[in-house]
């Protein structure tokens, strides 16, 4: 039986800090008390001075694999992931091929199972064409449906209006959509072209890609939920004038406790999603950054950063993720605007990023749990994850809050290489990742003898 005690932690968890040990015992939280001693042979951490917090839950990355593979991988992305404390992430269906039959969906599940370091999930993709397959989705172990209402690639746009009313009203599971208006888009790339032809300063991405872009499809994607009564995630809300989208369905705010806030969440039809880049960088960054910042929805104007961080904290919105989207250097140094791609990898620095905020007294040690770790677990009904809690699985990441990490290429695992961080000093590092009960890391070393597990949800 391999037995860890994590001695004198400070955990975060649920709305609390505490000062406790940890017992694990194989892959899951045996006890949590003070002072725990066994009598049986057991791997002790001092984790003295250092917080000890759930594993994150990301719920938005796209790894690339199958098809995409030198940009990245599920067994790259995965190390990554775990190295910033990320246990457990939920992958996206524009791969190649794109994931929109069951097969397809399977073949994924089982490279994961061969090569992730940390636990997963796939969504299954929709299009304007294979509705029957998105029905023989089976919600008990797929992370949901996923929809693009907005550009994309291939045919996973869904713009057909009889196939959207179907997905709404025929899903077996969670819609998750990327939002934003492929008329409107169109319509403002024309103006951009009509004025700079071919040469579109990177500047103009987020004039391209609108407030009125998102508000439009994000409103269409919560009026089709409501009609149907399905159950919605909207990722990456980019902007100030989306929030009210959402705000009128929460019964929670600002002062509410965090067993409040997880209390109604988990009886929220309509959730919304922020990824780190949209509260962490600003149209301002396009100057210095250019491409390395291009992402779908654009980062825009530092007022909806300051918007999103506030609606984040009044419970407006529910959950922190990624969108973690990974393109090699040479791509993204690509000077015409529609050949740069959009996307940007984050996975291994999400906490960090939120720890800059924490420092800064922007935001709680408490808020960063309850929005990166235990609400994924409400709103997707991940079967014993995302808390600290005895008999939960042993997904947890010590954390050191004080400890300066410059981003290096050296300390960077994506297999695209770089990062819009790189250079940047961070304050606060992951020391230690357990998955299931194992070290998976430990100070910028891996143990890879075990590998990740595939998600169950209770639905």
């Amino acid at each position: 039986m391999l037995t860890t005690i994590i001695k004198n932690a400070k955990i975060v968890n649920e709305g609390n800090i505490i000062e406790a040990d940890v017992l694990i015992k194989n892959s899951r939280i045996e006890k949590i008390a003070k002072n725990i001693s066994e009598k049986f042979a057991a791997t002790e951490i001092d984790a003295n001075g250092k917080h000890l917090i759930p594993g994150i839950i990301d719920d938005q990355v796209h790894f690339r694999e199958p098809g995409l593979t030198h940009k990245a991988e599920i067994y790259t992305e995965a190390k990554a992931a775990v190295a910033g404390g990320t246990t457990t992430f939920m992958e996206q269906p524009n791969t190649k091929p794109q994931t929109l039959t069951q097969e397809l969906l399977e073949e994924k599940y089982q490279i994961a199972q061969r090569k992730s370091l940390a636990n997963f999930s796939f969504f299954m993709g929709a299009s304007n064409d294979n509705i029957e397959e998105v029905k023989k989705t089976n919600p008990k172990n797929v992370c949901g449906i996923k929809m693009f209402m907005g550009s994309s690639t291939g045919n996973m746009l869904v713009d057909n209006e009889v196939i959207l009313e179907k997905v709404f009203a025929d899903a077996p599971c969670i819609i998750a959509t990327h939002c934003e208006s492929e008329k409107v888009i169109r319509q403002n790339l024309e103006e951009a072209e009509r004025r700079f032809g071919k040469d579109i300063p990177v500047e103009w991405h987020p004039i391209i890609r609108n407030e009125k872009a998102c508000y439009e499809s994000s409103s269409l994607a919560i009026s089709l939920a409501k009609k149907h009564g399905a159950k919605l995630n909207v990722f990456h809300i980019s902007t100030a004038d989306e929030i009210p989208l959402f705000a009128a369905n929460t019964t929670v705010n600002k002062n509410s406790t965090t067993a409040e806030v997880l209390a109604a969440l988990a009886s929220k039809k309509i959730t919304a999603e922020q990824c780190v880049h949209h509260l962490y960088f600003s149209a301002d960054d396009y100057k210095t950054l250019g491409n390395q910042i291009k992402c779908n929805p654009a980062i825009k104007d530092a007022h909806h950063k300051a918007a999103l961080l506030e609606a984040l904290l009044c419970n407006q919105t529910d959950l922190i993720a990624t969108d973690h989207a990974p393109h090699t250097w040479e791509e993204k140094q690509q000077t015409q605007y529609s050949q740069a791609p959009a996307g940007l990898p984050l996975v291994q620095h999400s906490l960090q990023m939120l720890l800059s905020f924490y420092h800064e007294g922007k935001i709680s040690l408490e808020k960063i749990v309850e929005k990166m770790c235990h609400a994924p677990a409400v709103i997707f009904q991940i079967e014993n994850r995302g808390f600290i809690r005895e008999g939960y699985f042993a997904d947890l990441a010590l954390v050191d809050i004080n400890q300066d990490f410059t981003v290096k290429k050296e300390n960077i695992f994506y297999k695209c290489g770089w990062s819009p961080l790189e250079n940047k000093t961070l304050k606060g590092a992951v020391t230690h990742t357990f998955v299931n009960g194992h070290l998976a890391y430990e100070n910028g070393k891996f143990d890879e003898c075990q590998n990740g597990m595939r998600l169950t949800f209770s639905r």
